[in-house]
């Protein structure tokens, strides 16, 4: 784990200075992988030719004295519901089992550019639906902290292999907490961009006004590379933004002076673990001590976030998995009677209990008679919402508060109370029916477990965001802590 521990500065300064090889990290990578993947179950698949015989081309790269990309010689996994051409993406469900796409989704496209080397796919919640990583049709994903729990979802995989040092960082997708609530749980940085700053190209949609892809990383500065190197406007994505990108690590100075924090009482009320807002308390007391002043804030609207989160959601789940239906791509059922009984059988054996759940939730709530009550109200109140968060703003640089009310829980403790289960979003959520930046930082433990701070920003201001997570960070040694792994 020791070449993964390093900053990327400090991996870029080896390789340019030839102590290091691409294929040396590639070769630690998949080691470590063989080491400890048997008990974490973090990847589906693996990509070790391809990988090797890219880093062999960029070991090429180093003795000629090429260009070098901003992710150079990187081993890097991709949530498997980003599609990499020529490689399995499944979203963990038996239903696209055997898809092999034939195209790039842009954020790996962007990637390859800045010549990461991709080293597989990695396990989640089937099509992002959960928070747990027990919702895969494989095999659930652990947290490397403790076997024994889980690693957070949907993006697990993403957050537990990097947490493990399986990979120097992973991509995932957030459509309610699916970055920041694993990261939290695994102990690393995850970060949700504004929505349409990354592509949504060839991210398989799950809710498609939500789903934002965002890098995990072991550390604040390595968020800004990865983050520098996906972002910017994609003409294949109607929903990208066309706004300037600005140049994120200059803003990690380490000066938070005069940063005004909003803390919402919602965040550390009623449900939140005492040790959970003690670490949090604690974290404001670090920002207090670097010049920063922080105020109790409130967004109103929050106790409605679940309710509407979950039913814009499965809406639009509804509508968008309406695609798999066993004739164009993916598994597609035996000896069916006829073209409505192949859809029945293709969809009753593909999807598993809780993609179904929500199907059935969404294509309620979007039928008639009950479209104005559910639907169209729940549309209103995320307006509500996002209000909440611009009136805070106006006065406010950041808010601020835990990633998750709990710590991790144990495996099989909550997936029977799938209710339970969707109440661990509820620091998440809002900011995702906002589309608004978010980032979770390591700012405590309890019972060995790790502890999120979430610092949420203003749209587009990841600068910001970065900023202050930054400065935190150089001033604890949450960041520098590893599971006793393998």
């Amino acid at each position: 784990m020791a070449l993964f521990d390093l900053r990327l500065q400090d991996v870029h300064n080896k390789l340019n200075d030839k102590e290091l090889q691409v294929s040396e990290l590639v070769d630690a990578s998949y080691r470590r992988i063989a080491e400890t993947d048997s008990s974490i179950k973090a990847f589906i698949t693996l990509d070790e030719e391809n990988a090797r015989r890219q880093a062999a081309e960029l070991d090429k790269q180093l003795q000629d004295g090429s260009e070098r990309g901003l992710l150079f010689g990187l081993p890097a996994g991709i949530k498997d519901n980003i599609v990499t051409e020529g490689l399995l993406t499944t979203c963990a469900s038996q239903f696209l089992s055997n898809y092999n796409p034939i195209y790039d989704a842009t954020s790996v496209a962007k990637l390859k550019s800045a010549q990461s080397v991709t080293i597989g796919k990695l396990n989640m919640d089937e099509f992002a639906m959960g928070g747990s990583n027990e919702n895969s049709s494989f095999y659930p994903t652990r947290n490397p902290w403790n076997t024994d729990y889980v690693p957070g979802g949907s993006s697990g995989g993403s957050a537990a292999s990097v947490a493990a040092g399986q990979v120097y960082f992973s991509l995932g997708s957030d459509t309610g907490g699916s970055i920041r609530q694993p990261a939290a749980y695994c102990g690393i940085v995850g970060l949700k961009p504004t929505y349409g700053l990354v592509s949504r190209y060839g991210l398989v949609a799950f809710a498609s006004s939500l789903d934002q892809i965002g890098p995990l990383t072991k550390n604040v500065e390595d968020s800004a590379y990865v983050l520098q190197a996906i972002a910017g406007f994609d003409g294949k994505d109607s929903t990208s933004a066309n706004v300037s990108i600005p140049d994120y690590t200059s803003a990690l100075t380490g000066d938070v002076k005069g940063l005004r924090i909003g803390v919402a009482k919602e965040y550390l009320g009623e449900g939140i673990d005492p040790e959970v807002k003690e670490a949090v308390l604690n974290a404001l007391k670090v920002y207090e001590s670097l010049g920063a002043t922080w105020e109790e804030v409130s967004l109103p609207h929050t106790e409605y976030a679940i309710a509407t989160y979950y039913l814009l959601a499965s809406s639009e789940a509804s509508s968008n998995l309406a695609r798999f239906d066993g004739v164009r791509y993916g598994v597609r059922a035996d000896n069916p009677d006829n073209l409505i009984d192949l859809y029945r059988k293709s969809r009753s054996q593909g999807f598993g209990p809780e993609v179904k759940r929500r199907i059935m939730l969404g294509t309620y709530a979007l039928s008639s008679g009950y479209y104005d009550a559910y639907y169209l109200k729940a549309q209103k109140v995320r307006t509500l919402i996002k209000q909440d968060f611009d009136q805070v703003f106006s006065k406010f640089d950041v808010i601020m508060g835990p990633t998750a009310p709990t710590t991790a829980f144990r495996i099989g403790e909550q997936v029977g109370d799938p209710l339970t289960m969707y109440l661990n979003d509820i620091c998440t959520i809002p900011v995702s029916l906002a589309g608004v930046p978010a980032i979770s930082i390591p700012c405590g433990s309890s019972n060995g477990l790790p502890i999120g701070l979430q610092i949420i920003g203003k749209a587009f201001d990841e600068s910001t965001v970065l900023r202050a997570a930054h400065a935190f960070e150089q001033n604890t040694e949450f960041h520098r802590g590893r599971p006793q792994l393998g």
